[in-house]
């Protein structure tokens, strides 16, 4: 898809994937969605609360003090360019850690196929010691049983409004071949910091395989979702997540808990 194309994807598939992890007192609420302009920069701000007592793992549980399991995230959204800072709300749990836990992705979206290096420019210093991790979208071998779901297969679909799909097992190299098919790659750099003496390295090795594990599953689905996003406009997405921000409060004080579990991976 084009880049201008994926920024209503995005916003849509958020918008989706969000009702989708919210029931039974967890899942995301939304207090600020407006534009905001700082030092030149213009675009979308939002804030939002995630209610996650299920979706860390049980170890996680045990050591949290009460309350620590609603993060808060704060996204500046100047596409192409975005990025997102999530960390506790617990007072008791900012005060054990200080500025020791927080979790920033950066995105840049650009019309290629993931061959530039290095595009956030990192300083080498720090660049020597990333770990760059390809995503490929109709690869099911990334996928765990868990989170399979035929219907959000790119392998397996094929959209009735644009022809596009499905993606054969050598789609990125045809269409890196290729200068008449629209193309994009989301490069995203993701930097988590939890410093607990003897937790630290199980916790952000288990944060960043989540990463990998929410980007992998969200774009197969915003692919998948293209029928139902591709006629839409930025005034459409400004309406829908009015609406699915108060669809979210109402999830969030009913039914069971849905969606992504740390039991799952």
């Amino acid at each position: 898809m084009f880049v201008f194309q994926y920024q209503v994807g995005q916003l849509f598939s958020v918008a989706e994937a969000s009702k989708n992890e919210t029931g039974g007192g967890e899942g995301i609420e939304v207090l600020k969605n407006e534009p905001y302009e700082k030092d030149g920069e213009r675009g979308q701000y939002t804030h939002k609360i995630y209610h996650l007592n299920s979706k860390v793992p049980g170890f996680v549980r045990l050591i949290a003090p009460e309350g620590s399991l609603v993060f808060h995230e704060e996204a500046w959204n100047a596409y192409p360019y975005c990025r997102t800072s999530e960390f506790p709300s617990s007072l008791q749990f900012n005060e054990y850690m200080k500025d020791g836990f927080f979790i920033q992705i950066e995105t840049w979206h650009k019309p290629d196929m993931g061959t530039q290096e290095n595009v956030h420019k990192v300083d080498s210093s720090i660049w020597k010691n990333v770990a760059v991790v390809p995503i490929d979208i109709a690869d099911r071998s990334q996928v765990s049983p868990a989170d399979y779901k035929p219907d959000e297969d790119p392998a397996n679909f094929k959209s009735v409004k644009t022809g596009r799909g499905p993606l054969e097992p050598t789609w990125k190299q045809d269409l890196e071949s290729t200068t008449d098919c629209p193309k994009m790659c989301a490069y995203k750099l993701v930097t988590v910091k939890f410093k607990w003496w003897g937790l630290q390295t199980k916790v952000e090795n288990f944060i960043h395989e989540q990463e990998k594990r929410i980007f992998t599953n969200f774009h197969r689905q915003l692919f998948c979702w293209i029928d139902r996003w591709v006629d839409l406009n930025m005034d459409d997405i400004r309406r829908m997540e009015a609406e699915t921000q108060k669809e979210l409060e109402e999830l969030r004080k009913k039914g069971e808990v849905r969606g992504t579990s740390a039991a799952d991976q």
